[in-house]
């Protein structure tokens, strides 16, 4: 599935703009990060294409468009979008297995078929043998990676993400890393990927969009041109992945360093 957000905007009725006049078009099946300061709107634009703002509170203008379908003619439970939130948001009271076919139960799949479409993820997930294991009794990145599928279960052809891995330590993040492209590689489809890491943000994408300080707009679209398969640990000490750090470091610096001087 497309994303096209044309002119998009977000104000809030405390009167803070979050995001000003976005566009921006996403192809089917591609893998696009989006970085930038602190409070800039990444997470408010991600939650405006799930159609999650609270029309009490936020005014959203523009138009948004999935596979050229508007807001208002797709269902709120639409099985083609899935979202994975900062927190893995896992029940506790149910074990991994229960937790990744979930959505699948919801939606009325028969218990045969979830059982094997989620066992099945949680082996090329390397879940496998933690199946009835209850959150508390795995690691943050296994809960994350259960996180992951149960988004993935139900097959969504665009997957919005937001900071999925930034509260994990440093080592886990690189293997999640590594596990979504390989996932991404074997399954492809739409992903749009919020972080303020600008290194996964590089490692992961197709194209890399940089937004201002707030309120947010597009300042810039980096096309990542590294090959694939990309292997999250080595990529980072090569020639290539330090001359694309530098290069939209030099963009994101410039509004950081603006932020600091807007709160000083």
């Amino acid at each position: 599935m497309s994303i096209s957000l044309d002119r998009v905007s977000v104000a809030f009725r405390s009167a803070v703009e979050a995001v000003h006049e976005v566009s921006l078009e996403v192809a089917r099946g591609e893998f696009v990060a989006v970085v930038g300061p602190s409070g800039c709107g990444k997470s408010t634009l991600l939650n405006a294409i799930a159609g999650l703002l609270d029309p009490a509170t936020a005014e959203v203008t523009g138009r948004i468009l999935i596979d050229g379908v508007g807001q208002r003619e797709r269902s709120r439970r639409d099985a083609n979008l899935g979202y994975v939130f900062q927190r893995d948001a896992l029940l506790p009271w149910q074990t991994l297995l229960d937790n990744t076919q979930l959505g699948l139960a919801i939606r009325g799949v028969p218990r045969e078929r979830r059982l094997a479409r989620a066992n099945e993820l949680m082996a090329m997930a390397g879940l496998a043998g933690f199946e009835h294991y209850y959150p508390h009794q795995v690691s943050g990145g296994m809960r994350q990676r259960a996180s992951l599928l149960r988004t993935l279960a139900y097959d969504p052809q665009t997957i919005l993400m937001d900071e999925p891995f930034g509260a994990l330590d440093a080592q886990n993040r690189m293997v999640l890393q590594a596990e979504l492209l390989r996932i991404w590689q074997q399954t492809p489809r739409t992903i749009l990927f919020v972080t303020h890491d600008l290194a996964e943000a590089i490692v992961l994408a197709q194209r890399v969009v940089v937004m201002s300080r707030r309120p947010g707009q597009l300042k810039a679209v980096h096309a990542i041109d590294l090959p694939y398969p990309r292997d999250a640990f080595a990529l980072r000490g090569s020639p290539d992945f330090a001359r694309l750090e530098t290069t939209i470091w030099q963009m994101l610096r410039d509004e950081f360093r603006a932020s600091a001087g807007a709160t000083a």
